[in-house]
């Protein structure tokens, strides 16, 4: 008697390929890529004129303490002591701010503080503003200062960022901090004038009204 085994391995087959089909329908659909969470762009806050102008006043009142004055004068002899008198030995700034020949800067005021009360001071690269660009301190209100500082043909061809980074790092300018012997440092902290300045600066500058 034969057997026919055709029918028994169909069904088989036929079995296999419906649980694949099943397990197919099953399985969950490949995720589709996410996109990263989009971040709000930062915002630059706009510049304040008002807060510009407030913050100025600190930098006008560093800028007319003596040690600062004395070496921006009206004229073109530097002032010097706490109340700003003409230096004496007729000493005039010459047309680079370093002096006359003769009379240079440098003759007297060395790189450093001579030790003493009320001795020669110093600093490196001891000089006044040149005559073409004097850069006038004394007798500045503060709005007329303001708008010299910020105004590169009266300034020394300074941008606000440059100005900012003069005073913050020059010798000079932080010997006013470190006067030597008989002699009054700015009033107004260091720290507290570059702060000041750099709210001004980002500010836009503003000057206040007189």
């Amino acid at each position: 008697m034969s057997h026919d085994h055709t029918a028994p391995r169909a069904l088989v087959l036929a079995g296999a390929l419906l649980s694949l089909a099943l397990f197919q329908c099953s399985s969950p659909a490949p995720a589709e890529p996410q996109e990263p969470p989009k971040t709000a762009p930062a915002v630059t806050p706009a510049p304040n004129r008002s807060t510009a102008a407030a913050a100025w006043q600190t930098v006008y009142a560093a800028f007319m303490h003596p040690r600062c004055v004395n070496c921006h004068p009206a004229g073109d002899a530097p002032l010097q002591g706490d109340d700003s008198h003409p230096h004496g030995q007729n000493v005039l700034r010459g047309a680079a701010g370093a002096g006359r020949p003769g009379q240079r800067c440098d003759t007297c005021h060395q790189g450093e503080n001579l030790p003493g009360p009320n001795l020669p001071p110093g600093a490196p690269v001891w000089v006044m503003p040149r005559q073409d660009m004097p850069l006038v301190f004394e007798g500045r209100s503060s709005r007329e200062l303001c708008e010299q500082m910020r105004d590169p043909k009266r300034n020394g061809g300074r941008t606000p960022e440059q100005i900012l980074a003069h005073v913050s790092h020059d010798p000079l300018v932080l010997w006013g901090w470190r006067p030597g012997e008989g002699r009054a440092s700015v009033a107004v902290p260091h720290a507290d004038l570059v702060r000041a300045l750099r709210t001004w600066v980002d500010n836009g500058c503003g000057c206040p009204e007189r």
